[in-house]
């Protein structure tokens, strides 16, 4: 994953740097020595948490990346389908990397006809001991989500246009499908 930091990032990590900084000089004034370590330990583990945490909440709110005119064609000759589309920056930051993400959900979900047989009903207890190829062929997923990178290196105000395609399932019938994207 590609992160371009801006001046955002900078201040904030600066902003915690400080106060971890304050915390471990306070901790190696006090007269008692005997928790010296798990203190500064802890303003450690405190401080990292703090900055990923702060990572992820600037690149939020000053990475905007917004979808135009998508598109989806389904390709019934090689089951495949198609989404196209434009996305654009509409942040006053460059972007890194945008993920485009499309959910594609089967009949009962999006269409609100549920009947007896519309789900695979497992517990899903048995999938942390089985992988994907050691499933029974009865087995057949009802959601699908399949994540792309669309661009890089997107500056404030570019657009750039997009295409993607996946294997579309051939037993999916009256699907809904939703898409996401985010700028890192």
């Amino acid at each position: 994953m590609i992160t371009l930091f801006n001046i955002w990032h900078f201040i904030v990590i600066g902003i915690i740097l400080l106060v971890a900084i304050a915390g471990m000089v306070s901790a190696f004034r006090q007269p008692s020595k005997k928790l010296l370590f798990s203190v500064l330990f802890s303003i450690s583990l405190v401080a990292l948490l703090m900055i990923g945490f702060s990572i992820i909440a600037v690149d939020k709110y000053t990475k905007i990346a917004k979808l135009y005119k998508v598109k989806n064609k389904r390709l019934l000759g090689i089951e495949k389908i198609i989404y196209t589309g434009i996305v654009k920056n509409e942040g006053n930051y460059p972007i890194g990397e945008v993920t485009f993400e499309v959910k594609i959900v089967n009949k009962g979900h999006a269409t609100g006809n549920v009947k007896s047989g519309s789900f695979y009903k497992a517990s899903g207890f048995m999938d942390f001991f089985f992988s994907k190829n050691d499933r029974s062929d009865a087995y057949k997923e009802q959601t699908i989500i399949r994540e792309f990178v669309v661009a890089k290196n997107l500056q404030p105000g570019d657009s750039q246009p997009f295409r993607v395609y996946f294997d579309y399932p051939p037993y999916f019938r009256s699907v809904s499908d939703f898409t996401k994207v985010t700028g890192h």
